[in-house]
């Protein structure tokens, strides 16, 4: 049987990724599994003798192993592995997904893509993984404040239960509150013969927190130790989640299946949000698994 890689992160010496390092390792030692500290490196100059190329790779150990070190020397992890890999860093990450809990990755890297919002392997790691992906913003060193906000989870129309899962556990590992947050615009005043009723906000936001209680509760009953605040909004989701994630620690949002692309709010929150971002893909998970881990765990 395949061990597990644990949490997978990708390294490239990037400030950006030091401070996705710092987050795989709070992670690791939380979930106390494995940490794999991954680097990909590719010859990109056309047909070369194989001693040129002996060079780089030569480069890209003393990148990889100098994260590997920096992990072993800064935190309690029982296993350190690194995992060096040559081709394009998106795809070998991906491919890494497959056996991993986690991977972790900058929100940007030393690419051609380093000045833009979001660096092109954190957007294809994260429409792509076979697990959740963590994209690792917001200002250094990660994770930041002594007293950490809750993890906000961002409950879209058609929620899975894959990412109401993963943020239960990231907020009782971490121990801190989860806040789940919706939202829905009321309809459009239309002037006229025939012009729509004033929107009833009171009736509006009474019925989604209703509707969101009954759908969270068989995760609250899993986990009964996580704080659980309810938060629904009359606005567009996106407002609803960029000011719910302010003070969060980790905003966590649900992907659609692999084959498929990122929605429009998973989109939009990995490149303006203030925190790290957690992408969950579907994986098969129920609250009555929940149940019987956390008795495990026990």
């Amino acid at each position: 049987m395949t061990k597990s890689l644990g949490v997978v992160v990708g390294y490239d010496g990037s400030d950006f990724s030091m401070q996705a390092l710092d987050w795989a390792m709070d992670e690791a030692e939380l979930r106390q599994t494995p940490l794999t500290v991954a680097h990909a490196w590719r010859w990109p100059y056309g047909e070369a003798a194989d001693e040129a190329k002996a060079h780089l790779r030569k480069a890209a150990e003393h990148v990889l192993y100098h994260g590997a070190d920096c992990a072993r020397a800064s935190s309690a992890i029982g296993e350190v592995r690194t995992e060096l890999r040559e081709g394009p860093a998106a795809a070998q990450l991906i491919d890494l997904s497959a056996g991993a809990d986690l991977v972790v990755v900058g929100s940007r890297g030393l690419g051609r893509l380093a000045s833009t919002l979001l660096g092109s392997v954190a957007d294809e790691v994260s429409q792509r993984a076979h697990c959740p992906v963590v994209v690792v913003r917001g200002p250094g060193p990660l994770p930041v404040a002594e007293h950490p906000g809750p993890v906000v989870l961002a409950l879209g129309d058609r929620p899975h239960d894959e990412s109401i899962a993963f943020a239960f556990r990231e907020a009782e590992l971490r121990r801190i509150g989860l806040v789940v947050v919706h939202a829905q615009m009321p309809p459009v005043m239309a002037w006229g013969p025939a012009m729509a009723p004033v929107p009833d906000f009171e009736t509006l936001i009474g019925s989604g927190e209703r509707a969101m209680t009954e759908r969270l509760e068989p995760w609250r009953s899993a986990h009964p130790t996580v704080r659980t605040e309810i938060r629904f909004a009359a606005s567009t989701p996106l407002d609803a989640v960029q000011t719910a994630a302010g003070t969060a620690s980790l905003l966590v949002v649900g992907a659609g299946h692999r084959a498929a692309r990122l929605g429009s709010l998973p989109r939009s929150v990995l490149r303006h949000a203030p925190c790290p971002v957690a992408v969950v893909p579907r994986v098969p998970v129920t609250a009555e698994r929940e149940r019987e881990n956390a008795g495990a765990r026990a």
